[in-house]
This record gives structure tokens, C-alpha cells and sequence, in this order.
């Protein structure tokens, strides 16, 4: 879809399906998170094959999203398992990231709430975020969706020198006293003919400049 940017100029931006072509560009924007902070406790960034190989293994049950602004991949964002225990399948793990220099232009909001209306399409029940602390502004993300915290791990991650705490917050996505099925599959949530809406409506919602 076209939006007009804060410069006046006409762009592109995009939300759809993350594909493994994307492996690529989604590297390139979680390498920094990797080598140069706690937000992830991962110490040595996966290649791009591993990467494609991540987003090929998960994209059939979880869905993994990708904001473009003219071609240009700016963010991803996906759900994987909570845990892997068959009374756990209704539970989801979130997690968000955008290129640094589109930060704070709605980008990671934008996804986070398409991802979020996705997961409640297929019948998930709980979504769950782990944040290795401090980080207040993604702790501001979460509760402005409505996450709450639930506990928090203490020193239970050493990188960068130092031991790091991870806070976990929880997001009802459905109020369900007994769920009818299992989730979706992305096959059937692709399928949806409103899912292209809403892709396209939770991009209106950034202004790319």
C-alpha cells in the first residue's frame, strides 16, 4: 500500500509473511542485537542459512512478519513454541526487531499488533515475552498491549561482561474456558480472506520518512 511520509514524499509499506529469501536482511538487522547487546542471549550470530533454516522450520504453525518500506525490509517480528509439551500448544513466545534507524517510527508497534491479531486467528490462547533487563522501552511496547508481568529471572543470563535479569510478561489473547481446537496452521490462516486486510491496515498505521 502507498502512505505518505513525514518528508510529503509517496511510499511503499508493507506488511506480509516473512519468506526465506528474507533470511538475508533479517540477519542483517538481528546482527547488532547480537554482538552488541543482552536484548538476545545469543553470543554468536547464526548465518544466513541458519536463519532461513529457522524461518523454514516455524513458518508453518507460527507466523513470522516483515515490514518493507519500498523494497526495504525494516523489522520482523514472530511467534514460536512457550513450550514443548502438547498442554502448552496455545502458548506462544513473541519477540520483535527493528533496523536502529527506524526506530521509534512505529515500525515494531505495527508489527507486534498485526502479529498479535494473527495469533488470535488461529485460537491462541497466551502470548508470553521474555526481556532481558533493563530495557525500558520494550517493556513500555509490551504493557502497552496490554502484558503484564508475571516474574522475573534473577542473574539468569551472563553476556557482556555482566549477569542480566529477564523480566516475563503474559498477554490473555483469548478468553477461552476450554479451547475448541488446536490452533490454526498458517496454511489455513493464509487462506483467511481478511488476513490481507489487516496486513494492510496495521500498515497504515507507520509513517516511514
Amino acid at each position: 500500500m502507498e502512505t505518505e511520509s513525514a518528508k510529503g514524499l509517496v511510499v511503499t509499506a508493507t506488511i506480509r509473511r516473512a519468506e526465506p529469501a528474507d533470511a538475508d536482511r533479517i540477519q542483517a538487522i538481528y546482527a547488532p542485537i547480537v554482538s552488541e547487546t543482552a536484548i538476545s542471549f545469543e553470543t554468536t550470530l547464526p548465518d544466513v542459512p541458519e536463519m532461513r533454516r529457522r524461518i523454514e522450520a516455524q513458518v508453518e504453525r507460527y507466523p513470522w512478519l516483515v515490514f518493507e518500506s519500498d523494497r526495504s525490509l525494516l523489522g520482523y517480528a514472530y511467534a514460536s513454541s512457550h513450550r514443548t509439551r502438547e498442554a502448552y500448544q496455545w502458548c506462544v513466545d513473541v519477540s520483535v526487531y527493528v533496523d536502529p534507524l527506524y526506530h521509534r517510527h512505529g515500525v515494531g508497534r505495527a508489527l507486534y499488533a498485526a502479529l498479535l491479531d494473527l495469533l488470535r486467528r488461529q485460537g491462541f490462547v497466551n502470548a508470553y515475552a521474555g526481556i532481558a533487563l533493563p530495557n525500558p522501552s520494550s517493556v513500555a511496547l509490551h504493557e502497552s498491549f496490554g502484558f503484564e508481568p508475571v516474574g522475573t529471572y534473577r542473574r539468569v543470563g551472563f553476556k557482556l561482561g555482566r549477569w542480566h535479569d529477564v523480566l516475563w510478561l503474559h498477554l490473555r489473547l483469548l478468553e477461552a474456558p476450554e479451547p475448541e481446537r488446536a490452533p490454526l496452521t498458517t496454511e489455513r490462516l493464509w487462506n483467511d480472506r481478511g488476513v490481507e486486510e489487516l496486513l494492510r491496515e496495521h500498515a497504515r498505521s507507520v509513517r516511514v520518512d
